[in-house]
């Protein structure tokens, strides 16, 4: 019989094999890892010409001054108010509720004035609503 005192040793934890498992995982997920660059993807876009798309028969512009002020189909509206505005747009639709209105805002007009138009439109019942723009080619040349 064996009656000497045995050592208690303390258990050791060794990191090793869990940092060559983290590591196997680690290039695995770069291995398996697919990156999508969209720049790779080469489109040709159509060409347009903005003029000979403006064929609107049907269009209704209203223009918006930077101080506020509207035009309806180059006619100064004497209020700047929404229910004269949305009389405005009605008596001006000639195509009912297909009239396309065109806003042609200021750059440095309010943002409330445009919401103003989209509103009065809105209540004549005129929802083809769309925004003009200049080109870059354009705006540079003023």
């Amino acid at each position: 019989m064996n009656f000497r005192p045995r050592r208690h040793e303390e258990p050791e934890i060794n990191l090793i094999p869990f940092i060559d498992v983290l590591l196997v995982v680690l290039i695995f997920l770069m291995l398996s890892t697919t990156y999508s660059k969209f720049t790779e993807l080469q489109l040709k876009l159509p060409v347009a010409d903005a003029e000979a798309q403006r064929d609107y028969p049907k269009e209704l512009i209203v223009l918006v001054s930077a101080d506020g002020a509207y035009t309806v189909n180059r006619n100064p509206l004497a209020g700047r108010s929404l229910e004269s505005l949305a009389i405005a747009l009605t008596e001006n639709a000639k195509a009912g509720k297909d009239t396309v209105v065109i806003i042609s805002a200021d750059a440095s007009a309010k943002h409330q004035a445009v919401v103003t138009v989209m509103e009065a439109a809105r209540r004549a019942g005129l929802n083809q609503i769309t925004f003009a723009t200049q080109s870059s080619a354009q705006a540079g040349g003023k």
